[in-house]
């Protein structure tokens, strides 16, 4: 398993370092300019802007001083928003994200859990087929489509939420439910399907000639080994909702790292566009190599390749 952990640290390092070179390459290619009002600025005036802070070396050398900086953790300044650390900005945003990443995983597993294995134990039926109805809903239609039908309803009809804007933890309610009707589509669907199979296998069938209790067979043999495929998929869907929240979170008003991404990238403001996606990108590759490593100790019979023993 050591072994197992520093092969995958290191491709992790390799990953990140290809996606900042790609951005930073992409960066570079979008037209117009990463200062605030710059049409309205002399061309001395820009030229000396440019000069401050690097603009006018030659590529290359931006792209080596980025790197350099970026491996001791400097992201760089702001163009837009009153020269302010990109690292700052970033972290002032990232609580509302992760409030609403939070809880829209744990609310949506935990009621994708519950719909699957009801399914899976009332199978053919009418419990089974409502849980497959939610499950296609919730693939099938976007989180910002159940975000405006929430807010309608919730918010501007009945008034039990706040329609837009943080103001307490109650502003979360919304759009956390919002965001956790794919989990729940995606926990439902996995569940189910591997708990259909597991309770078909040879070993329930031994459990049950044992005497073995309908929970003990659901809990402790069927629904550990269904869990196994879950944890795994778990991963990116973690990272989707704090990349997927973007829409959401401008729906709702709420001053997270979505609100902060949209507004970068509709003024060029490279360095936090350049930020957010390497913060994006290292919480996607921490979290599957966080996966990877749950999914050998729930199920010790499964060895990594290259984990050694």
């Amino acid at each position: 398993m050591a072994k197992y952990i520093i092969k995958r640290v290191a491709y992790m390092f390799i990953s990140l370092f290809l996606i900042a070179s790609f951005t930073f390459v992409l960066m570079k290619l979008l037209p117009g300019s990463p200062l605030a009002s710059a049409e309205k600025l002399s061309v001395e005036q820009r030229e000396v802007i440019y000069e401050k802070y690097g603009l006018n070396d030659p590529i290359p050398v931006q792209y080596v001083r980025y790197m350099g900086n970026l491996a001791k953790g400097d992201f760089g300044v702001s163009f837009q928003f009153k020269k302010a650390d990109v690292t700052t900005l970033i972290v002032s945003k990232l609580k509302y994200s992760m409030i609403l990443g939070a809880q829209a995983l744990v609310f949506g597993t935990i009621v994708g859990i519950v719909l699957g294995m009801i399914a899976a134990l009332k199978q053919n039926t009418i419990w089974d087929y409502g849980s497959t109805v939610i499950a296609i809903l919730g693939v099938s239609i976007p989180s910002f489509v159940f975000a405006v039908m929430l807010q309608y309803v919730f918010a501007v009809h009945w008034e039990f939420f706040d329609v837009g804007l943080w103001n307490s933890w109650k502003s979360s309610v919304l759009p956390s439910i919002a965001l956790a009707m794919g989990p729940i589509a995606i926990a439902a669907r996995f569940i189910r399907t591997e708990m259909i199979e597991v309770l078909s296998s040879d070993y329930i069938m031994l459990a049950k000639a044992k005497g073995a209790s309908w929970l003990e067979i659901a809990f402790k043999h069927a629904f550990r080994n269904a869990l196994i495929p879950l944890i795994t998929v778990l991963g990116p869907v973690a990272a989707g909702l704090l990349t997927g929240s973007l829409v959401v979170e401008q729906i709702f008003a709420i001053p997270g790292i979505g609100e902060q991404f949209v507004k970068s990238i509709n003024s060029n403001d490279f360095a936090v566009i350049m930020g957010t996606t390497m913060f994006f990108s290292v919480f996607l590759i921490v979290i599957i190599l966080i996966v990877d490593i749950l999914y050998g100790i729930i199920d010790p019979r499964i060895r990594l390749s290259g984990g050694g023993k």
